[in-house]
């Protein structure tokens, strides 16, 4: 079979980076062969992402660059996969029309017979059919890590929360989860072709295996924690209503489980909670976080906030402020509320400048960044044990151009550490870490990341004083 080459884009969430690989390993029986060089593409595959109107604009930018592409080379075929292909449909057709496939978020395991009759017969062709098929892994196309440390791995898809903002519901469907039995056969396959971590995705893990009857969220990592080889676990993402006790405990039962909990908080006002269908009080998620810090008081803590969300008054705004400085996060994701299609709020009274959507979104970061990096910093001389993914951005962007040589990693609070290594340290420069747990004893700190060098096995961790933080 002739090798031809596959180029995906990928954009948005990590179920889009999961997805884009499932889409990689159905298309790899026709002979394609991922590429990072756009122009040596035979297929080009944009996985999309709508959940904020930036995305989607940047979706149909890279759509007008590929049409440039396609003049000069007449046989590439541009398909669009993900959310804007599911809420768009044949309307890409007609707006970019260098579009041969558009694709929807439940089609994944079609993609192949509708490249392949596109190559035949050069049609065009929409599949954004719901099917209530859950998601699972192809029988005939195998499972690599593709030579990463850390693998995401879906466990179930869809959402009915419906909060007013969102439009998942309508480009994802109703939930569906898969059987455990599959997710832990696949997870056994990752960790066989090198994987050491998993992050196990849902657009609200906490409500997997309900609807279907199989065993809880909470039973399902105990499954997993059992996986010969796997050294840790991470989930994303919960919401807040559903977070139980029996998840809580978990925390303190498995041992792989990383001691991170991302836990989506979006406003710290009851009125703007509400208004968002979000189904709790700033008072109901205070008390989950203070549940989780009683079963694993070192736990680390990150969330998301939406600023200017429609109705949010200056008072609004001060009370998510104050959630932030009372929830005390390790970080945060914040971002600027915009109108989607579909979604309930689009429709909603008193909108918020952007102006002071802008100057809230600059107050919320700026007061998360000074709270992280203080706690960076307090990490300083203490030694953190950190799962290595591979060189640093900087070592891959010109390493021949430092003086030591740098790889990256996280703490299992999600801390990105850059190791440096020379002479004088205790792992050999010419040494590849990836894959490798190693003690670093923290040298310097960021608001993004911190750094340090190897120590041997078993060196001693001080505790920064005062401080009840901990990686």
């Amino acid at each position: 079979m002739k090798t031809k080459k596959l180029f995906v884009n990928t954009m948005g969430c990590q179920m889009n980076v999961y997805d884009s690989e499932k889409v990689a390993s159905v298309l790899a029986r026709l002979g394609f062969e991922k590429t990072s060089v756009l122009e040596e593409a035979d297929l080009v595959v944009v996985n999309t992402c709508t959940i904020r109107e930036k995305a989607e604009q940047k979706a149909f930018s890279f759509l007008g660059r590929l049409a440039k592409l396609k003049r000069k080379k007449t046989d590439l075929v541009v398909a669009v996969g993900g959310c804007v292909a599911q809420q768009e449909g044949e309307a890409i057709l007609k707006r970019v029309p260098s579009v041969d496939l558009v694709f929807g978020t439940r089609a994944i395991g079609r993609v192949a017979e509708h490249v392949a009759r596109i190559e035949r017969q050069g049609v065009k062709i929409v599949d954004v059919e719901m099917t209530d098929a859950p998601v699972r892994t192809e029988p005939d196309a195998p499972i690599s890590s593709n030579g990463q440390v850390s693998s995401f791995v879906t466990i179930m898809t869809g959402c009915e929360n419906y909060c007013t903002y969102c439009v998942v519901p309508s480009v994802r469907g109703k939930e569906i989860s898969r059987r455990p039995e599959s997710i832990v056969g696949e997870i056994e396959s990752l960790v066989c072709s090198g994987v050491r971590e998993v992050v196990l995705l849902g657009q609200n893990v906490n409500s997997y295996g309900i609807k279907q009857g199989y065993c809880s969220f909470a039973e399902l990592i105990g499954m997993v924690d059992r996986v010969e080889g796997l050294e840790r676990i991470r989930f994303t993402t919960s919401h807040p209503k559903d977070l139980s006790e029996e998840l809580m405990g978990a925390f303190a039962k498995y041992e792989k489980l990383c001691g991170h909990f991302h836990l989506p908080v979006q406003s710290g006002s009851d009125r703007i909670l509400k208004r968002m269908n979000r189904g709790y009080t700033k008072e109901i998620y205070m008390k989950k976080v203070e549940g989780l810090r009683r079963v694993r008081p070192h736990i680390a803590l990150s969330t998301d906030i939406i600023v200017g969300f429609p109705g949010e008054s200056e008072e609004d705004f001060e009370q998510t402020l104050d959630l932030i400085e009372k929830a005390s996060y390790d970080s945060l994701f914040a971002f600027k509320y915009s109108d989607r299609p579909s979604a309930p709020a689009r429709k909603f009274s008193g909108k918020v400048p952007e102006s002071v959507k802008t100057q809230r979104l600059r107050r919320v970061l700026e007061s998360q960044e000074d709270r992280t990096t203080a706690r960076h910093r307090s990490l300083i001389g203490t030694v953190l044990r950190v799962l290595v993914e591979g060189p640093s951005k900087k070592q891959r962007a010109g390493g021949a151009d430092l003086d030591v040589v740098q790889w990256s990693g996280r703490t299992e609070t999600n801390i990105v550490v850059n190791i440096m290594l020379d002479e004088s340290t205790s792992v050999r420069p010419d040494e590849n870490l990836t894959g490798r747990s190693v003690d670093v004893k923290i040298d310097g700190a960021f608001p993004h990341s911190i750094w340090g060098k190897p120590v041997a096995e078993g060196t001693e961790t001080p505790i920064a004083k005062g401080e009840t933080y901990a990686a």
